[in-house]
């Protein structure tokens, strides 16, 4: 995402560099021509720019498998909406570990505040099914209204 901006940039940049008058009255086709030229260039600058990123640069999330898609839930930067393909979870129990977190363990969420006992029992049920990863700014935001807009 950054490497897109910054190519972006460059290439808004390189528009602003200003091309040398043209000797003669402008035409559709010298018009043409300074677009594919400006094209062109733009392009070249834009492969410089990702060809220029390190070959070691995180381009995903490594637990991208843990936000829903996978058998087991990141409890830490899941949103509210991970929890749906888990019987009893969704939405109060579900609720309750989005908006109490972040935790350094899976075993944190047993200490929410206004826990019933029945939650208790289904956080027992599928706690092998959790894992508490570092908490990512980039998954936090968005954890409790996921694209649920009442």
């Amino acid at each position: 995402m950054k490497l897109a901006v910054l190519a972006l940039l460059i290439t808004a940049a390189s528009a602003f560099t200003g091309v040398a008058p043209a000797a003669k009255p402008s035409t559709q086709l010298n018009a043409a021509d300074s677009r594919r030229a400006f094209l062109t260039s733009a392009a070249g600058a834009a492969a410089a720019v990702v060809g220029a990123a390190p070959a070691f640069a995180i381009r995903d999330y490594e637990g991208l498998g843990y936000l829903g898609g996978g058998s087991q839930v990141d409890v830490n930067n899941a949103n509210v909406r991970a929890y749906l393909k888990m019987p009893g979870m969704y939405p109060a129990v579900a609720g309750k570990i989005v908006s109490n977190g972040p935790y350094s363990s899976v075993g944190d969420i047993y200490n929410i505040a206004g826990l019933t006992s029945r939650e208790k029992d289904v956080l027992k049920k599928y706690e092998s099914k959790f894992v508490a990863l570092k908490p990512s700014a980039d998954y936090v935001i968005d954890r409790i209204n996921n694209g649920l807009y009442r």
